[in-house]
């Protein structure tokens, strides 16, 4: 992995607006939310004469398929942090700032919450498994919230590439951009000709490093300087696309199955999504600005990865009282997507979401500290990021343990050591943007 300079230059038709786009922060906390609205519905609880039974919700559902276009929001969340990235870059370059910089703050900003999460949840499992917890429930925790830290993986690998990305977009933005949809759509069709379902997961780089790409053009002013028709004629054309993928059965029509391993198809939802975003920006901005969009949106962008973080374990211990509640009262859980079931789900996502963002009031100071001096290596921030990268993906493929979580801690607190300057002390710490 190369970490390399961008060359500084100014973008083209670049719309001047604030130091923060107050509207694009207002859709990024809603996308946010999506995320932890789509995984609590997903949660399922069941109690059987063998003990509880943790399932999906959504296996085998007729609902999860429309729901997933609302729901499906990670092509946005990419496109927004392509937009972000791009901008915080060139602004740590006005300050005098280098790729290193960039990448390290971005290290640091993404894995010290997860740091703190990964221990609780190992500290938790290990008081479980003290208590006698059977191991295959121990086993189906650690897997559920494993599942989620792909998110982090691509988006800090993502991330850590932004300045060569950079680099490439300011040569040959459309060239850079074609090359990484190619790819995607050519690891699908050779997942479909071998029928190897693991070469898709090839689409873990293309799909998401394609769709921060597509941000890069909305972060130009590229895409708003297009006329109205056809940034809306895109959007329409893409949807037909679409559409036309799941009428042929190219893709499934259920988002979410697009999602693991990651499809083209991704690609043309953030095209839908991009054209969305632009054609609305100036009401999302006007939006944004009053009282309680404005709240929400200063409640979430600080703790953004702590939310994300914490809200699969808020499930996992919700779950589990659930299920340690009917079975010592007595009380028949509703079969899962019965009426009663549906009928419990307002309380049960509002639930969701007030204990998450508790416990991410109560964490998010690790996420908002400023980074350290960097490294002056770039070798040593390579090796960082390296690192990171296989402790989080041991939790994502292994799921997570006691063992694998020791594991994951003793490979990503190095990597932050190494991504910061051997005596930092001395020297000014990097703002987080």
């Amino acid at each position: 992995m190369t970490i390399a300079p961008a060359p500084f230059t100014a973008a083209p038709s670049q719309p001047p607006r604030g130091l923060r786009d107050t509207g694009i922060d207002f859709v990024r906390a809603l996308c946010v939310i999506g995320v932890v609205l789509l995984h609590a519905i997903m949660v399922g609880v069941t109690v059987t004469d063998a003990g509880p039974v943790f399932a999906n919700a959504s296996e085998g559902s007729a609902w999860i398929a429309p729901l997933s276009w609302v729901l499906q929001v990670m092509p946005l969340f990419f496109v927004i942090g392509g937009f972000s990235g791009l901008i915080a870059y060139r602004r740590m370059r006005e300050r005098g700032g280098s790729a290193r910089s960039f990448v390290a703050a971005r290290l640091h900003r993404l894995l010290r919450p997860a740091v703190i999460t990964i221990g609780v949840v190992a500290l938790a499992l290990a008081v479980l498994t003290v208590l006698g917890t059977p191991a295959d429930l121990l086993a189906i925790a650690g897997f559920r919230y494993g599942q989620p830290l792909w998110f982090l993986a691509v988006f800090l690998m993502c991330q850590a590439l932004l300045p060569a990305l950079a680099s490439a977009h300011e040569r040959a933005p459309l060239l850079t951009i074609g090359l990484l949809t190619a790819a995607a759509v050519a690891v699908d069709g050779l997942r479909a000709i071998s029928g190897v379902d693991a070469v898709g997961f090839l689409n873990l780089a293309f799909v998401w490093m394609a769709l921060q790409q597509l941000g890069f053009f909305l972060a130009d002013g590229r895409i708003d300087a297009l006329s109205r028709r056809t940034r809306a004629a895109a959007g329409a054309v893409a949807l037909g696309v679409l559409i036309l993928t799941f009428a042929t059965g190219t893709y499934s029509p259920d988002l979410i199955a697009n999602i693991n391993p990651p499809t083209a198809a991704l690609l043309l939802v953030g095209v839908v999504h991009t054209s969305a975003l632009s054609l609305t920006r100036d009401r999302l901005e006007q939006i944004s600005r009053r009282p309680v969009a404005a709240a929400f949106t200063a409640f979430v962008t600080p703790r953004t990865m702590s939310i994300y973080l914490w809200h699969m374990p808020v499930l996992l211990v919700m779950a589990g009282v659930t299920a340690v509640f009917a079975m010592l009262s007595g009380v028949e859980l509703p079969p899962l997507g019965s009426m009663d079931w549906w009928a419990a789900r307002p309380l049960w996502l509002a639930l969701a979401l007030s204990l998450t963002a508790l416990v991410a009031v109560s964490t998010s100071r690790f996420e908002s500290l400023p980074a350290p001096a960097c490294s002056a290596s770039s070798t040593r921030i390579t090796a960082a990021v390296f690192l990171a990268l296989v402790g989080i993906l041991l939790l994502l493929v292994l799921g997570t343990s006691v063992a694998t979580a020791a594991i994951a801690l003793a490979l990503v607190i190095p990597a932050l050591r190494l991504a910061q300057a051997r005596s930092s002390s001395s020297t000014p710490r990097t703002a987080v943007v």
